[in-house]
């Protein structure tokens, strides 16, 4: 049994059984206070492997939820490949998979998902920094300005380490987020996770969409914020409930940072207007 690295809640294992090679997965624990429902992530992971994006799903061991997947043979996708166009181009048909694909069980709303860490955070004596004011004033003006969006399938956790090029297509790994919800956060996350340029995100939306539509390039640049907010209060409710040997805080002082930095925009004011349904 072979450690994998990664991932900072669970334990990813590469075991080998004649010949074959499989993934382990070990839950963190109090996982379930970070919004993860292991039953939709086992639904979400054999969703993805339908599709043919995500790894086929062996198992899961229970009582316990230990997920157990075929090992992908392949290579990671290193952060400068990301912003390639070659990559995006493949990155976009992999995303348009996942949003046009059936559905499945959850939901994801980023904009309520901080505000479930916060009150988390708080009810285990760990109070949000006094940003989380200011962020949350800016996710309202999102959603305000935005309004309902269409729900489809989304992965919500779109990082670096979750993906794997077997050489034919781009693979995705880790549903542990996934749930219906709204597609230009599932990309704008994934933008603001790979530093993407506004360049960037018009290749994505052109090989995703066909073209790029200001409206949508405005959401996917304004989503970008609710990534790393999500990213930010993520570190805050991981301070209250890890046991791991992990600066959270620093995680989350970090991303604050880059709340600041992507609301400090002088093109975000116009951006939020651009996003709304007006």
């Amino acid at each position: 049994m072979e450690s994998l690295g990664g991932g900072i809640t669970n334990r990813n294992y590469k075991v080998t059984v004649d010949g074959e090679a499989f993934v382990l997965r070990i839950g963190g624990k109090d996982t379930e206070l970070l919004g993860i429902d292991r039953r939709a992530e086992e639904a979400a992971a054999r969703a993805a492997a339908q599709i043919g994006v995500g790894p086929d799903v062996y198992t899961v061991v229970r009582p316990e939820g230990y997920l157990i997947t075929r090992f992908i043979e392949g290579t990671p996708v290193p952060p400068e490949r990301m912003r390639e166009l070659g990559t995006i181009t493949r990155l976009a048909e992999a995303f348009r998979t996942i949003h046009q694909g059936p559905a499945i069980p959850g939901r994801f709303d980023s904009h309520r998902v901080v505000e479930t860490y916060a009150a988390t955070a708080a009810d285990r004596g760990v109070s949000p920094p006094d940003a989380y004011a200011w962020a949350r004033s800016i996710s309202t003006a999102i959603e305000t300005g935005r309004g309902p969006q269409p729900k489809v399938a989304c992965h919500n956790d779109l990082l670096n380490a979750n993906f794997i090029d077997d050489g034919t297509r781009i693979r995705i790994v880790d549903w542990e987020y996934a749930g219906m919800g709204d597609r230009l956060f599932d990309l704008g996350n994934f933008s603001i996770k790979h530093d993407y340029e506004v360049e960037q995100d018009e290749a994505l939306l052109l090989a995703y969409f066909g073209e790029v539509r200001p409206k949508e390039l405005a959401s996917v640049r304004v989503m970008r914020f609710m990534g790393a907010f999500f990213e930010a209060m993520w570190g805050v409710v991981q301070q209250a409930i890890s046991e791991l040997d992990f600066d959270f805080k620093g995680y989350a002082a970090e991303n604050f940072e880059r709340l600041r930095g992507i609301a400090g925009d002088p093109r975000f004011d116009g951006w939020l207007a651009a996003a709304g349904n007006g």
